[in-house]
């Protein structure tokens, strides 16, 4: 079977091939564990090196993540310098531009929890600094069920295959983040790996689609957008494939074999980190800061109908994506409220809900089951029962501070903490 043929094939269940799973962050999966501690099913819990927030990929028997081990000063190095309103520019909270780094990927069996190899991709100086809360792996890598291709921006895309043999590894030069580092995931699409990099005030950003057979670039679009921490949206829309990017000026669509502008709307006027969502026809995106606001877009407008068919200006975070499941969509702050909105109105059905504990969140909802689930930056996973109505269903705490976003898959949960990866697996399906 080709990788294009792979790549295009529904996923078996047993899958979580990238960035927020299959979809939107959701599974179809029905038997997934929804309550567990650190004492309680646990199927395995193993140690993981350096600091990252990838998230875990899985495909069958196979787990995938990334790592950054940071390393000593290296003498003259630093990062790549900045402007920011024409004026030199420092971000107060970067780190990291002055040392050593070694960014590795590590594939662990699934049944066990075994770590099968560990491969050091990338070794040296880094090109910019990160915000001290960010790391050098923060984008989560991809699979076709063949390859997996992990993504360390300025230090390069990288191809192994299930048994660690680096198949090809490609640059497409260095990245200005502002000093805060990157947080865009790479996109599989057929035979292409789709990149975003915006850049500190748009001059040098581009998106870009690498060949998955030989890590050569395929196409490379010039934007004027200022710099991004999204991951674009790979949908389907009226028979064609699209992909969506959004960002402070603008909504953009592009045809992802060619890279042709297909449409765009307005922008969100504010720092892009959330990765859309799509359902019901619609397109939905967000901010968080400097200002709050989620739309509603309409991908097949009718003639004389607004593209924009709603505006909600609250209830956003910084970091955490929203999440669509049925016909409701949950928006969630850094410091824990929730809201759900009916996605085809924009109707507020209840808003900023607090959760039992005071915490910060970072990770992005996944859902299953009728059930949402949010995990703190302290480690505890609330269970909220999916609908207007309110309801958290259960706590369930781990113990380890939480980054990365859960990855669903078999029967499991696979949790990255701080220090630990997490198979959770119910008691009774063992």
């Amino acid at each position: 079977m080709t990788l294009a043929a792979v790549a295009t094939a529904a996923p078996p269940p047993d899958v979580w091939p990238g960035w927020r799973g299959p979809a939107n962050g959701v599974s179809s999966l029905r038997t997934l564990p929804s309550s567990w501690a650190a004492d309680r099913n646990i199927a395995w819990k193993v140690d993981t090196p350096g600091r990252g927030h990838s998230s875990p990929v899985v495909w069958g028997n196979r787990v995938f993540l990334t790592t950054d081990i940071e390393g000593d000063v290296l003498p003259g190095a630093g990062p790549v310098k900045h402007k920011l309103e024409g004026q030199p520019f420092v971000h107060p909270d970067s780190v990291g531009g002055n040392r050593k780094h070694t960014l590795k990927v590590l594939a662990y069996e699934g049944t066990t929890g075994k770590l099968l190899w560990e491969r050091t991709a990338y070794e040296g100086k880094v090109f910019d600094d990160t915000h001290r809360f960010n790391t050098y792996a923060s984008p989560t890598p991809v699979t076709d069920g063949s390859a997996v291709y992990v993504w360390f921006d300025s230090q390069g895309l990288y191809k192994y295959d299930f048994d660690g043999n680096l198949l090809w590894s490609a640059s497409l030069g260095g990245i200005a983040t502002l000093g805060v580092g990157y947080g865009g995931s790479p996109v599989l699409f057929e035979d292409l790996i789709l990149l975003l990099c915006d850049q500190d005030e748009g001059e040098h950003s581009f998106l870009a689609a690498v060949s998955t057979r030989d890590g050569k670039l395929r196409w490379k679009l010039d934007r004027k957008n200022q710099i991004t921490w999204t991951t674009p949206l790979l949908l389907e829309s009226g028979g064609r494939k699209q992909l969506i990017v959004p960002s402070t000026e603008d909504v953009v669509a592009y045809d992802p074999r060619t890279g042709t502008e297909l449409w765009r709307t307005e922008g969100l006027a504010g720092n892009v980190v959330h990765t859309p969502v799509t359902g019901h026809g619609m397109l939905y995106v967000s901010t968080g800061y400097p200002n709050k606001k989620t739309m509603g877009i309409r991908l097949n407008p009718a003639p004389g109908e607004a593209r924009v068919a709603w505006r909600y200006e609250k209830g956003t975070g910084y970091i955490p994506s929203p999440i669509l499941y049925g016909d409701y969509l949950y928006l969630l702050t850094g410091a824990g409220l929730l809201t759900c909105l009916d996605a085809h109105t924009g109707e507020p059905k209840y808003e900023a809900r607090r959760f039992p504990a005071p915490s910060q969140f970072v990770a992005s909802p996944v859902a299953f089951d009728g059930k949402v689930l949010i995990t703190s930056q302290d480690g505890d996973t609330y269970v909220v029962k999916a609908g207007p109505e309110h309801e958290i269903m259960g706590t369930n705490p781990l113990g380890e501070q939480v980054f990365a976003s859960l990855a669903l898959a078999g029967d499991s949960i696979y949790i990255r903490g701080e220090k630990h990866l997490y198979r959770i697996r119910s008691v009774t399906n063992r």
